[in-house]
């Protein structure tokens, strides 16, 4: 397993090893399949064995790990199924809101998405796939912000954990990155120009980018996913 980062002694333990592990498992540094010890990650961090526990209870919740009673710990292999209805419920949010935001052009917000598009090139281009993953999930959570329903990215945020694991497996592939500039670009010309229309159009494509490649995507890495 990976080094993970010092907990900050002056934080709970809790949330702080769930957000690394979390981390960790979507950024697949921990590939699906790997096994985790809680003994191990508490002589790691130096804490006991009960925050350790809770933090792995999280991410069971989560579905990212399997926890086998008296027998393993590993993280879970990839559902597409489970990525699929996650997709489904991310993208009747998000046409909502952005139809939202393009009726209000919200001028603060596309002044802040036009950063992000903009810190999102440039990562683009060296390439950082961790930090262009990181401005990604920001250009799309900011939106959520802006109309009061940051809530409803917490609770896509905790079941991305599949989907997530399936881009980030399709970052790499060619003009994929390039896409997703593309892609952000056009939402945010939709919503700066008024247009609701336009807006939910260029984000039905988008958020439809990987999972139609997802049976392409598990061909090639077979061992990560499940088999239904």
């Amino acid at each position: 397993m990976k080094p993970l980062t010092e907990l900050d002694r002056a934080r709970h333990a809790v949330p702080q090893l769930y957000e690394l592990l979390r981390a960790q498992i979507v950024s697949l540094d921990l590939l699906p399949g790997a096994p985790l010890s809680r003994v191990q990650l508490a002589a790691e961090f130096n804490i006991s064995q009960t925050p350790v526990r809770e933090a792995l209870l999280k991410l069971a919740e989560e579905r990212l790990i399997d926890v086998f009673p008296q027998a393993a710990t590993r993280v879970s292999l990839i559902d597409i199924p489970f990525a699929q209805e996650t997709h489904f419920l991310r993208k009747a949010i998000e046409l909502e809101i952005v139809r939202e935001l393009a009726m209000n052009k919200p001028v603060e917000l596309i002044a802040e998405l036009k950063a992000l598009l903009t810190r999102q090139e440039a990562l683009r281009d060296k390439p950082d796939l961790g930090g262009f993953t990181e401005t990604d999930q920001a250009f799309h959570r900011c939106m959520y912000r802006a109309v009061g329903k940051e809530a409803l990215w917490e609770l896509v945020h905790s079941r991305s954990g599949h989907i997530d694991r399936l881009r980030r497996l399709h970052l790499p592939a060619s003009g994929k990155l390039s896409r997703i500039v593309s892609d952000h670009s056009q939402i945010l010309a939709a919503i700066e120009n008024g247009n609701p229309q336009e807006a939910q159009n260029c984000l039905r494509m988008h958020l439809s980018g990987t999972l139609e490649y997802a049976d392409q995507i598990r061909q090639a890495h077979p061992l990560y996913f499940t088999k239904r």
